[in-house]
């Protein structure tokens, strides 16, 4: 974990176009400054943060374990210690490293809003670290040379001290005077009452990620509630913390999914049960979510489904030359296209996938890099989210508020965020009409409250919170392990048991010698009880 300065300029100018006479006036060299410089830093951190856990094999690994989507390896749980080793070696190398020299300059500096910023974001990413495999290193990483080999802590200590990272954060973003870092915070553009509402609703999350732990129950039910009363959680779209990608090829910025599936040779599947769930259950956003390449294609690409052609989790079988053939994804979130196709079959008991509208099927087409501009996001904090939290927590601690408004609430504002992506820059689809959203509502409502046991209803509202995760398949994979919720299918060939965290980088393993054995897939984190 040897401390370097990978300012990565030209990732981050990719993304904050709008401040590239910074970056030009910074030195004679922008690559190489004479001393790490904050509007440079800032920028790099996020895009790190966005590529490597937003865009990288740990939100993809994530997505295929929830069966969001199909990898052939990945499906089958075939994790070995290289399947994550770039990210995690990037994570670590890359956007901590630059952290901790912001945190440290900037307080040197007094640019508190700096500091501030970097504080939440280092919570952000070791929270995720933390979810994913456990033990890591955070006491002694990015200290530079002094620790070359850095201990791995107790996820459930690190969790300790996210809290007061996140408090920190957020005190250092309400001294004043206020420095705003402006456009080069690729998140907020420096707004610190948005970034004070990220950082309590991170909180949030994190609180009732903890909830089954003994010991934090009663401070778990205290501190939700606070932060209910307090009223600063994100509970607005436009409060919305996301990485945004862009929308260029050269250089390239799309989202890394629009990157590998809108050309010739695809690396994944849709998974067909998921495909089936959102059919099955009539839901309005499956046109969002999946472009169909082909009308007819069906299960194992039989040529006479309805076009939603995927593979189920598990399935062994190899890839042959089927990727006109296969279903792909649409334009939520990873900036693909809108399908407006006509759906063979459809059942006249569907109220909400319907074909009114659709065009012929003759439109179909095998997708390109010309379809969609890649304009995706990786949705970390929303209101949507902040709201199924809510509900869960209320269901299961007795929290302040109704578990019924906090579904219905969370579900209108997933289908907002989706109306408003679809009119973004560089995103184009029909937005679904006040009137729709309210009625496909209504009818979750009534088939919520059909439900007669804790148990019933945590299962819909988790189902309704998975559906909505569709592009953070980490939140997902949280989510499941926590619950137990959705239920999912039966893996068809798989590897391995189904991982309940992941492997650590080999390249950690065999170079840091304080680095405990290979984990295994059937250890759970702390907070999994």
């Amino acid at each position: 974990m040897k401390r370097i300065i990978p300012i990565i300029l030209l990732a981050a100018s990719l993304f904050v176009t709008s401040s590239c006479d910074q970056f030009l006036d910074v030195n004679t060299d922008p690559n190489n400054p004479s001393q790490p410089v904050l509007e440079l830093l800032l920028p790099a951190t996020q895009v790190s943060l966005g590529v490597n856990i937003g865009g990288g094999t740990l939100n993809r690994a994530a997505s295929v374990a929830m069966q969001h989507a199909y990898i052939l390896g990945l499906s089958r749980f075939d994790h070995t210690g290289a399947t994550f080793q770039t990210n995690w070696n990037n994570i670590y190398a890359q956007a901590l490293n630059d952290i901790e020299i912001i945190i440290k300059n900037g307080t040197d500096a007094k640019s508190f809003g700096y500091v501030g910023m970097a504080k939440l974001e280092k919570a952000y990413i070791y929270s995720v670290l933390v979810d994913l495999w456990g033990d890591v290193p955070y006491t002694e990483a990015s200290l530079g040379e002094a620790t070359l080999n850095p201990k791995f802590d107790k996820g459930a200590d690190i969790y300790k001290d996210l809290f007061r990272l996140i408090d920190e954060g957020i005190a250092d973003l309400n001294r004043n005077p206020y420095v705003s870092p402006g456009t080069a915070d690729v998140f907020y553009r420096g707004d610190r009452t948005l970034w004070v509402r990220a950082a309590n609703t991170l909180k949030l999350k994190l609180l009732n990620q903890i909830r089954l732990v003994p010991t934090e129950r009663d401070r778990v039910i205290k501190d939700i509630n606070a932060l209910i009363a307090a009223n600063q959680l994100i509970t607005t779209g436009a409060q919305d913390w996301v990485f945004r990608f862009g929308t260029t090829e050269t250089p390239q910025n799309r989202h890394p999914i629009h990157i590998s599936e809108y050309r010739a040779t695809k690396d994944c599947y849709m998974d067909q049960g998921f495909m089936e769930r959102l059919y099955n259950l009539d839901d309005l956003r499956l046109r969002y979510y999946i472009y169909r390449q082909n009308a007819n294609a069906g299960v194992n690409f039989t040529s006479t489904g309805n076009g939603y052609g995927g593979r189920f989790t598990g399935d062994p079988t190899g890839q042959p030359a089927d990727q006109a053939q296969r279903a792909t994804f649409g334009i939520y979130p990873y900036g693909g296209i809108y399908d407006n196709n006509t759906i063979r079959n459809l059942p006249t008991t569907l109220q909400y996938l319907t074909n009114t509208g659709a065009t012929t099927p003759g439109v179909h087409r095998v997708v390109t890099n010309t379809d969609g501009t890649g304009a995706g996001i990786f949705p970390m904090a929303t209101s949507y989210l902040t709201n199924f939290i809510l509900a869960e927590a209320a269901l299961t601690l007795g929290t302040t508020g109704t578990v019924r408004t906090y579904l219905r609430d969370g579900v209108v504002q997933h289908l907002q965020a989706v109306n408003a992506f679809v009119g973004s820059a560089g995103n184009s689809g029909p937005q679904m009409p006040q009137a729709t959203i309210d009625a496909f509502v209504a009818r979750l409502l009534t088939q919520y409250d059909a439900l007669t046991t804790p148990a019933a209803r945590l299962d819909f509202v988790m189902t309704q919170k998975y559906i909505a995760t569709y592009g953070n398949g980490i939140e997902a994979y949280n989510d499941y392990r926590r619950t137990g919720s959705p239920t999912l299918r039966v893996p068809i060939s798989p590897v391995n048991p189904f991982p309940l965290r992941f492997l650590y980088s080999s390249r950690e393993l065999t170079a840091n010698p304080n680095a405990p054995a290979q984990n295994n897939f059937i250890t759970p984190v702390f907070w999994d009880l």
